[in-house]
């Protein structure tokens, strides 16, 4: 990490570094440490939660748009979530949280069950070569855990820039119970909530398209 990413996570961490319990790795969450959110936020309000937030850009432009709701960023890289907390605090935002894990892990063992309103998964590693696809978050047991974590009538929404990644996410999700397209035609608009980063741009600068899908859970 830079030398400002180092005093951040020295200073800002206990501001809005989630104190997360372990299991056996580095980025693990304890099976059955379910949080308090009303005690990590200090109030109730509606969650969003994003999945590998990167630097933090969509979801602190989000978090000072929405200060009426509760937004959480997960992330593994600790220089991200460093930039995240370091840019948080120039923007005065104090609704967000962020948590160093595994993503599958905090929704399905530290969110309570049903409590999260909206997930965002915005540009996820496409692991592009055939060897690794494998690896990719959006998969069968991905829903299936993200289904435990959402609300009823919640959202999960996705966005790449890699068209092979987009169809895949889309047969998932198709296929996946308890989730419904909540878009006409192949793919969505673009989700106005999602800031444009440079990240965004660089693959519209070489060609690749942006495609978006959202789908929402079950009501009942």
């Amino acid at each position: 990490m830079s030398d400002a990413q180092d005093r951040a996570w020295a200073e800002l961490s206990d501001r809005f570094l989630w104190d997360v319990p372990r299991g056996e790795a580095e980025t693990s969450v304890e099976p059955g440490a379910v949080a308090d959110l009303t005690a990590v936020y200090g109030r109730s309000a509606p969650l969003i939660v994003e999945i590998g937030s990167g630097q933090g850009h969509a979801i602190i432009h989000a978090a000072s748009s929405r200060p009426d709701v509760n937004f959480l960023a997960i992330e593994v890289f600790r220089a991200g979530l460093a930039r995240t907390m370091l840019d948080a605090d120039r923007a005065g935002v104090s609704n967000l949280r962020l948590a160093e894990a595994n993503a599958p892990e905090v929704l399905q063992h530290l969110l309570p069950a049903a409590s999260v309103d909206e997930i965002w998964v915005f540009f996820p590693d496409p692991w592009h070569k055939k060897k690794h696809t494998k690896r990719r978050l959006i998969a069968p047991e991905f829903t299936d855990i993200a289904l435990g974590a959402l609300r009823p009538g919640g959202r999960l929404r996705l966005a790449t820039d890699w068209e092979d990644y987009a169809k895949q996410m889309r047969t998932v999700l198709d296929a996946a119970h308890g989730f419904a397209r909540d878009f006409d035609g192949d793919w969505a608009e673009r989700f106005e909530g999602r800031v444009l980063t440079a990240f965004e741009r660089k693959g519209s600068r070489v060609g690749r398209d942006i495609r978006d899908l959202t789908y929402v859970t079950d009501s009942v």
